[in-house]
């Protein structure tokens, strides 16, 4: 069993992978932490660089969870992604963060949130920024 979360670096991606911290120690259970992108751009600030990874490694040992991160920009959806590694790690738990956008955004654009909430096999734990309307 193991908690997957889906990490971008950004407030929201940080109040998920905090709160997974918290669940994975709370749970005596491995992290899986889904870095993921389109890779549909030459630069993608989705997709954490080398220094990043190195970053979050050190951040995750020192906090004393078990962990494994899959960084990934094989060109797929966002929300399979998390789903297929979900699946793959039998997680009993997902966590995503959550940032507001309108409507039309979510009409155009998809909602990756909505997708892994209605789609998942076990819990997802949604969550905000602090601080975030």
């Amino acid at each position: 069993m193991s908690i997957v979360v889906g990490y971008l670096p950004n407030a929201e991606g940080e109040a998920a992978l905090d709160r997974a911290v918290d669940e994975a120690l709370r749970r005596g259970t491995r992290l899986v932490v889904v870095n993921t992108s389109k890779g549909d751009a030459p630069v993608d600030d989705r997709l954490i660089d080398a220094r990043q990874h190195h970053a979050l490694e050190r951040r995750l040992a020192e906090a004393g969870v078990v962990f494994w991160i899959e960084r990934s920009a094989r060109g797929g959806d966002a929300a399979d992604e998390i789903l297929a590694a979900a699946a793959a790690q039998e997680a009993e738990l997902i966590v995503i963060g959550l940032r507001k956008r309108t409507a039309v955004g979510k009409f155009l654009m998809g909602s990756t949130a909505q997708r892994v909430i209605l789609q998942a096999g076990c819990p997802v734990l949604s969550l905000k920024a602090p601080g975030r309307p």
